[in-house]
C-alpha cells in the first residue's frame, strides 16, 4: 500500500484528539453499531480524567490503496519530549490552531522543531464555530510565526483548511466550502505529505522511538522502519550510538496499527510504523537492525530538563499505614523504569541513598509521575521543585520561560504587578478581543512555581496561563517569599473539632475533625508571615460546672482540600509533601520542634 506518516501537533486543548476521533470514524475504522467513546486515543486513566494527552500514540487509517499512519501528540509544554522524539517517524505534520486563541507557546515550540527538520506543515484552523472565532486573523498570525521561525519559501506555501473537529468537517474555503466531512483534509494529506523515502532492498534498520511493557511479550519498541524488511524470528541486534552493541536477539512479534487496534504481522517493510517485541535491553533511541549493520542511526536531540525534585522514602509517623511500596529500592526501580520510557526525565540517586533527584520539564510532568506512582501503591516524600542552573561563559544562568496570559482587561494591571515582583519582563501587551488582553512575559522558571493558583485568585478564575521554556539567561537575583507562614501540629493523634474551632482565628485549615495528625505536620496556613506551632488534638475541658452558652454546637469552616499540584507548588524549602495512595499531607522536613529551631539558626549563620 501507498503510505503517509503524519503527526498532529498543536497547543493543549486545540482539539487534536477530537479531530483524530472523527478521522477514524469517517475512515470506516469502526462498525456502524460499534459503541465508541469520545477521545478514543486518550486511553490512559489520567488522560481521560484530566482531559489532556500525556503520551504520544499511533493509529492508522486506510483509504482505498492508501494507509495514513497518524501519531496523536500531547499539547502541554511539559510533555514536549514526547513530541520531539516522534518527529523522526514522520514525513509531514498537521498543525492545528484554535480559531480564537491563535498561536500559543506550544504551537511555536512544536512548529519550530518540525520546520528545522524540513517538514512541510498542513495548517488546520480549528473551532471556527466559536462565537469569538477570528480565523482570518489567526491565519495571518500563523504566517508571521512561520516567517519568524525561519521557514523556507516552500514551507511558507502551506495549505490551509478551516475545520470544526468536533463536528467532523473541514473546508479549504470558509465562505463557500461544503461543510459535510473531513475528505478535504484526507485529500490534502495525500497530495502534500510525501511518501516515506525508504529503501526496502537494504538491510533492516529501525530507530526505537516509543517503549512500553506488555505482560505477555515483554518490552515492546515502536518506530518507523528506515530500510529493509523485518520478519518474525529474524536475528537482529540493538545498537546504541554511544555505547555500541546493546544486545543480540530474535524478533518474537511484529505488530502494525490498524485503526485503534494492533494486529500481528508476519513481516513489515521500510516506511511503515510498527511495534516489535523480543528485546530485553534495547530502548528508546537505540537502533534495531540486521546483524550486518555496523552504524547506529542518529536520534534527534531532546531539550534538557529545567526543573528537579527529590523523591525520598516516607519517614512520617504514619508511614506504611496506607501504602504497600515503601522502600528506596522499590522507589528507585520504578523511577528508573519511568526514565527509560520517558526520555525527557532524568533520575539520579543522591548521596543519602534513600532519595532520588528527578528532573523534568515542569511541575505537571512530575506531578503526573507522582500521581501514577501513588495509584500503584507507593508512599513518597516530595521536596519543593528547584530549577536547574547552568554556568554559561562563567556566569550563573537560569531557565527563562515564555508566558502567555489571557485575562479580562480589568485584571491586566494586577498580573503585570505580580509578575514584575517575580523578576519577569513584559514583552507584549495587546487586546485579544471580547474584552480580553493578552500579556506575554519572559519569566524565570523559579518565579512561576506556585503562581498559577495566585493567578486564578487574582482573576476570579478567568485567567488562562500558558508557558514554555524559552532560553537560559543570567541569574536575576533573589525573589521575595510569596506565602504566609503555616500552622504546625505539636502533637500526634486525631484532630478535634473543639481545637480546630479555636484555631480558625489564626488562619484556615487543611485538616478536618477526626483526621490523623502528627508532630511536625502542617495542618493549615497562618494569617501572618511566621510559622506557628499549635495543638489540634486538645479536647474540651470536662467539668461538672454548667453555664449559659457553654454547650453550643461547634460549626467548623470546611477545610481547604489541596491537590497534588497545589501542594508541590505551595511548600517551601524546609517542607515536604507526603504522598500516599489515599492522602496528600504537608509536613516539615524536621518533625521535631527543637530540630527545626536548630536548623533555622544554622541557616541564619
Amino acid at each position: 500500500m501507498d503510505l503517509r506518516n503524519i503527526a498532529i501537533i498543536a497547543h493543549v486543548d486545540h482539539g487534536k484528539t477530537t479531530l483524530v476521533d472523527n478521522m477514524l470514524k469517517q475512515s470506516g475504522s469502526f462498525r456502524e453499531n460499534e459503541a465508541v467513546a469520545d477521545r478514543i486515543m486518550d486511553s490512559n486513566d489520567l488522560e481521560r480524567e484530566r482531559g489532556i494527552t500525556i503520551m504520544a500514540k499511533c493509529t492508522s487509517i486506510d483509504r482505498e490503496n492508501l494507509r495514513i499512519n497518524i501519531i496523536d501528540t500531547p499539547g502541554h509544554a511539559d510533555f514536549g519530549g514526547e513530541v520531539e522524539r516522534i518527529l523522526s517517524m514522520i514525513d509531514g505534520v498537521v498543525l492545528l490552531v484554535d480559531a480564537s486563541e491563535g498561536c500559543l507557546p506550544q504551537t511555536k515550540f512544536v512548529l519550530g522543531k518540525a520546520l528545522k527538520l524540513g517538514l512541510k506543515p498542513i495548517v488546520v484552523i480549528n473551532k471556527v464555530d466559536r462565537s469569538d472565532a477570528r480565523p482570518h486573523e489567526v491565519h495571518d498570525e500563523i504566517f508571521d510565526l512561520f516567517d519568524k521561525l525561519g521557514a523556507t519559501a516552500e514551507q511558507l506555501d502551506f495549505p490551509t483548511l478551516f475545520a470544526v473537529g468536533r463536528d467532523g468537517w473541514a473546508v479549504d474555503d470558509l465562505e463557500s466550502g461544503d461543510r459535510k466531512d473531513l475528505n478535504p483534509l484526507f485529500d490534502v494529506i495525500t497530495k502534500h505529505v510525501p511518501a516515506p523515502n525508504c529503501d526496502t532492498e537494504k538491510e533492516f534498520t529501525m530507530l526505537a522511538t516509543l517503549i512500553e511493557a506488555d505482560p505477555y511479550v515483554g518490552r515492546v519498541l515502536t518506530g518507523k522502519i528506515q530500510s529493509g524488511t523485518v520478519k518474525i524470528n529474524q536475528p537482529v541486534k540493538a545498537l546504541n550510538l554511544e555505547t555500541g552493541l546493546v544486545e543480540q536477539t530474535k524478533i518474537s512479534k511484529i505488530m502494525g496499527f490498524r485503526g485503534v487496534h494492533r494486529v500481528s504481522l508476519n513481516q513489515a517493510e521500510a516506511g511503515d510504523i510498527v511495534s516489535v517485541a523480543g528485546f530485553e535491553k534495547g530502548t528508546v533511541a537505540d537502533t534495531l537492525c540486521d546483524l550486518s549493520v555496523e552504524k547506529a542511526i542518529e536520534a534527534q536531540p531532546i531539550d534538557p530538563p529545567t526543573l528537579t525534585m527529590t523523591f525520598s522514602v516516607n519517614t512520617s509517623p504514619l508511614a506504611g499505614t496506607e501504602g504497600k511500596k515503601l522502600t528506596s529500592r522499590l522507589i528507585g526501580e520504578r523511577l528508573m523504569k519511568e526514565a527509560e520510557s520517558n526520555i525527557a526525565l532524568r533520575v539520579r540517586q543522591t548521596e543519602a541513598k534513600d532519595s532520588f533527584e528527578v528532573s523534568g520539564r515542569g511541575e505537571l510532568q512530575l506531578s503526573i509521575l507522582i500521581e501514577t506512582m501513588r495509584r500503584e501503591g507507593f508512599e513518597l516524600s516530595i521536596s519543593r521543585p528547584h530549577v536547574l542552573f547552568k554556568t554559561i561563559d562563567g556566569k550563573k544562568c537560569e531557565p527563562i520561560e515564555e508566558v502567555v496570559i489571557d485575562v479580562d482587561d480589568e485584571y491586566s494591571g494586577v498580573i503585570v504587578e505580580k509578575l514584575s515582583k517575580r523578576k519577569s519582563d513584559l514583552i507584549e501587551l495587546k487586546p485579544s478581543g471580547g474584552g480580553k488582553t493578552r500579556l506575554v512575559f519572559h519569566a524565570p522558571s523559579r518565579g512561576l512555581i506556585g503562581y498559577l493558583s495566585e493567578l486564578r485568585s487574582d482573576t476570579r478564575g478567568s485567567g488562562l496561563m500558558n508557558r514554555i521554556f524559552h532560553d537560559y539567561a543570567p541569574y536575576k537575583g533573589d525573589i521575595e517569599k510569596h506565602r504566609n507562614g503555616v500552622l504546625v501540629s505539636m502533637e500526634k493523634g486525631d484532630a478535634v473539632a473543639f481545637a480546630l474551632f479555636n484555631l480558625e482565628a489564626r488562619g484556615f485549615m487543611f485538616v478536618g475533625h477526626g483526621e490523623k495528625v502528627y508532630s511536625g505536620m502542617i495542618i493549615g496556613e497562618h494569617s501572618k508571615e511566621n510559622d506557628l506551632n499549635v495543638n489540634p488534638i486538645k479536647g474540651k475541658q470536662l467539668t461538672n460546672m454548667r453555664a449559659s452558652g457553654k454547650d453550643e454546637g461547634i460549626k467548623l469552616t470546611p477545610p481547604k482540600k489541596i491537590s497534588l499540584e497545589e501542594a508541590i507548588s505551595y511548600i517551601q524549602d524546609d517542607e515536604l509533601v507526603e504522598v500516599t495512595p489515599t492522602k496528600i499531607r504537608l509536613r516539615k522536613k524536621h518533625l521535631d520542634m527543637n530540630d527545626r529551631k536548630k536548623a533555622e539558626r544554622e541557616n541564619r549563620s
